[in-house]
């Protein structure tokens, strides 16, 4: 009994330090269920979740947030340990994931619902979020000027459970979306031996 006692206790001192060492950071790209998995592969990411962000209605729905009435954007919380993986090098899997040009939505998604946008957590990440922009502005990598915003965060709600890890849950039906949206043919487009300049 006394073991045990001493485990919860050692228990208790670890699990809370282990979660105040994770930070949380805001994405949107367009389709939610297309942006959890390059997060996913990375070292350092411990989870995604898909959701909502931006929008006036509390605890929207997926047909609420698509109608577009709301002012949402279709977001994914990527949670990580930043002594594995930097919000910086989280900006450089977004941007490489999105069609920044695009200021109509994301692919073949329209809409303000899929438009992209990084919402920073705190003054670092604006920071951090701010640079890369301007450091993509100052390159000659893109042809157009940059639609995507950087906003401030508000609520975040997760998305319904059947979107989360959409990917994993439906495989099949996710590849023909991805593949009939025309997502990879445009990004192999922007990014194909792209190197970032920050």
């Amino acid at each position: 009994m006394i073991k045990k006692i001493i485990l919860l206790v050692l228990l208790a001192g670890v699990l809370p330090a282990t979660y105040a060492d994770t930070e949380k950071a805001l994405f949107g790209g367009g389709c939610f269920w297309c942006m959890e998995p390059p997060f996913d592969k990375l070292d350092g990411v411990i989870s995604t979740v898909s959701g909502y962000t931006g929008g006036e209605t509390e605890n929207p729905t997926y047909e609420e947030v698509t109608s577009g009435k709301t002012g949402h954007f279709e977001v994914v919380e990527v949670t990580y340990d930043p002594k594995k993986v930097s919000y910086e090098t989280l900006l450089k899997i977004f941007w490489t994931n999105i069609d920044p040009e695009n200021g109509k939505g994301q692919f073949c998604d329209r809409g303000s619902q899929y438009l992209s946008a990084i919402f920073p957590l705190n003054d670092e990440q604006r920071t951090t979020a701010r640079n890369s922009k301007s450091a993509l502005i100052g390159s000659d990598i893109l042809n157009n000027p940059i639609a995507t915003r950087i906003l401030p965060a508000s609520q975040f709600y997760p998305a319904e459970e059947y979107h989360q890890d959409y990917y994993l849950k439906n495989p099949a039906r996710y590849r023909y979306y991805r593949n009939g949206c025309g997502r990879d043919t445009r990004l192999k487009r922007l990014w194909n031996n792209v190197e970032l300049p920050f």
